[in-house]
């Protein structure tokens, strides 16, 4: 061994301490967001809006209707609310299921998991990593809605003071920050789910699998939470406040029914993510 590598090994990981998780964190960004499946998936998403707003254009519906659809064509504002609220049953989960299920199990199949797990505490860190491109993405899914929704609304209807639920207007620029605060909670709603995707993910190296047996998880969840006769257990079921994000849209904001939910998040976050990091900390990677 020559003096110059005796000297470089030790001292090139104690001379920048920090920069080697904030440059894996950024990695697995790039890696999120450079595959194509993630731009396809924003995509779809970001066209939710808009097969809304012309297929309220062209019914050349007056507004009136039932619900934040029937306010859209009345206040172009609510197209965002309506957009976020009809994706988050199917559109939004399928999005955060795709990534999450890939997360490992893709790192796996393509046999890299193993070299990214060589480097010193690299598999807690890997998990972090992983973890916060998760949170990331599901904050870029809602808010690839709303900006879509803003543009899609603000084009093709009048836009005007916001009529909330409690029946009192606010202005139109307080109605926006009441609509990002929607998208906001909407992506915290996401995070359970998140973290059952990663745990999953951990099990496997078949992505297809993580997928499928995240969205699996997603379906029997979602037929517990219709089931009125198992209603006892319905308050730690995942998705049972999700929809509780409307109630931002009351003056003022009803936050019990919203904190409710996002600490069963934070809960269902916690246990899977717990899980994933004993899982990937006793895995042989071969």
């Amino acid at each position: 061994m020559s003096p110059s590598s005796a000297v470089a090994e030790p001292v090139a990981p104690a001379a920048r301490p920090g920069r080697y998780p904030l440059a894996l964190f950024r990695s697995e960004l790039q890696l999120v967001f450079g595959r194509a499946r993630t731009w396809v998936l924003l995509a779809v998403l970001a066209g939710v809006p808009l097969l809304i707003g012309i297929a309220i254009k062209l019914s050349g519906s007056e507004g009136g209707g039932e619900g934040f659809i029937g306010q859209v064509a009345g206040n172009g504002l609510f197209l965002i609310v309506a957009s976020l609220g009809l994706s988050l049953p199917f559109f939004l989960p399928t999005a955060v299921t795709v990534i999450a299920g890939e997360s490992l199990a893709g790192e796996s199949s393509l046999g890299t998991l193993r070299n990214l797990l060589t480097a010193p505490a690299g598999r807690s860190r890997l998990l972090a990593a992983k973890m916060v491109a998760l949170i990331v993405f599901c904050l870029a899914a809602t808010l690839t809605i709303w900006l879509s929704g803003l543009i899609v609304g603000f084009a093709l209807f009048p836009v005007g003071d916001v009529l909330l639920l409690s029946g009192t207007t606010i202005p139109l620029g307080e109605g926006l920050l009441r609509a990002l605060g929607i998208a906001v909670v909407i992506a915290l709603s996401l995070l359970g789910l998140a973290g059952i995707g990663l745990f999953v993910s951990s099990l496997t190296s078949t992505p297809l699998a993580a997928m499928a047996a995240t969205f699996g998880t997603f379906i029997v969840l979602g037929i517990l939470t219709a089931i009125p006769q198992i209603d006892v257990i319905h308050p730690w079921l995942l998705m049972f406040r999700w929809t509780s994000f409307a109630d931002l849209l009351r003056d003022p904001p009803y936050w019990g029914a919203i904190g409710k939910n996002l600490l069963l998040q934070a809960g269902y976050l916690t246990v899977f993510y717990a899980a994933a990091w004993a899982r990937i900390t006793s895995r042989d990677i071969v």
